[in-house]
């Protein structure tokens, strides 16, 4: 099994052409980012962006809102917004789409309902969708998610456990039982290292957050097992680290104490150590827990 990277345009403040080359640069498979935009020219900048710098693309949809859904919208106000971003971005063929679906406040079969549905609109359109563990969506919290995915044998995950970290207040070792049924959801991974009163440490490299980047890469190796034993011969994993909010900032000047894409490029050539290592370990076809 190999792993791909892909470089998020979240919070990338230059062209898209100009984060295609950091991608390219750092040895990355492609991007990930929205076919919705503001921008007029985006989707026509994307498909050009990948062409030239021979990337891949993953799509990113949030239903029905930003990243935090509007409070009220209706189930299907939801899949009628997936459905629209799935048809504006099959042009340009994603390799999947990330979906951050659904809302927290949502009773556990209102949740169900919406990702039976939604996974019939993805088989429909051709695509796979794979459905986020994020703050504000159904899947914000490993006890949901452990109760929606024992209903929905089939359903694919994007495993982003900072989130579940500071919904927690806590690192996911204690939560081993929802970590190991995530993973044999798992189609994806969001590498961003939260910890117990946060989504986003400041740097993860940093020493006073080895705790928090170990106890993350526990998580992922999980992951990587489980996608081995189903047959995955490769595995994809985006870095993160966000503005926002997650991004720390120094009072008053509200300087950021990082760069961003400094942060993401460090994670992502550390995941490359990290599954190197991982892969040469002879007990690596078992999730470790340590």
């Amino acid at each position: 099994m190999q792993l791909r990277t892909f470089k998020t345009l979240w919070g990338h403040t230059g062209s898209i052409d100009q984060g295609a080359q950091l991608a390219r640069a750092a040895g990355f498979a492609g991007l990930e980012a929205p076919a919705l935009h503001s921008a007029p020219d985006h989707l026509h900048a994307l498909a050009a962006a990948l062409e030239a710098h021979e990337l891949e693309w993953i799509q990113e949809i949030c239903t029905a809102g930003s990243y935090v859904p509007r409070r009220r919208a209706s189930i299907s106000e939801h899949l009628e917004d997936l459905e629209a971003q799935i048809v504006l971005g099959k042009p340009l063929a994603p390799r999947f789409i990330n979906v951050m679906g659904g809302c927290d406040a949502w009773p556990i079969e209102d949740s169900v309902h919406f990702f039976q549905a939604a996974m019939d609109i993805a088989d429909k359109h051709g695509v796979l969708c794979s459905f986020e563990t994020h703050r504000g969506r159904s899947f914000y919290c490993p006890w949901n998610t452990v109760s929606i995915l024992k209903q929905l044998p089939d359903i694919r995950i994007t495993c982003d456990f900072s989130h579940w970290v500071v919904v927690s207040e806590r690192l996911m070792d204690s939560e081993w039982d929802a970590i190991t049924l995530a993973a044999e959801h798992a189609h994806h991974v969001h590498g961003r290292v939260g910890y117990d009163q946060g989504p986003q440490v400041p740097h993860p490299g940093a020493p006073e957050y080895a705790e928090a980047l170990a106890s993350h890469q526990r998580c992922w190796e999980a992951i990587w097992s489980a996608q081995q034993a189903r047959g995955y011969a490769e595995t994809t994993l985006t870095p993160e680290f966000g503005p926002d909010g997650y991004l720390h900032h120094l009072p008053f000047t509200n300087a950021p104490i990082a760069d961003l894409w400094d942060l993401n490029r460090w994670i992502g050539a550390e995941e490359q150590r990290h599954f190197a290592l991982w892969s040469q370990t002879p007990a690596h076809k078992e999730a470790r827990h340590a």
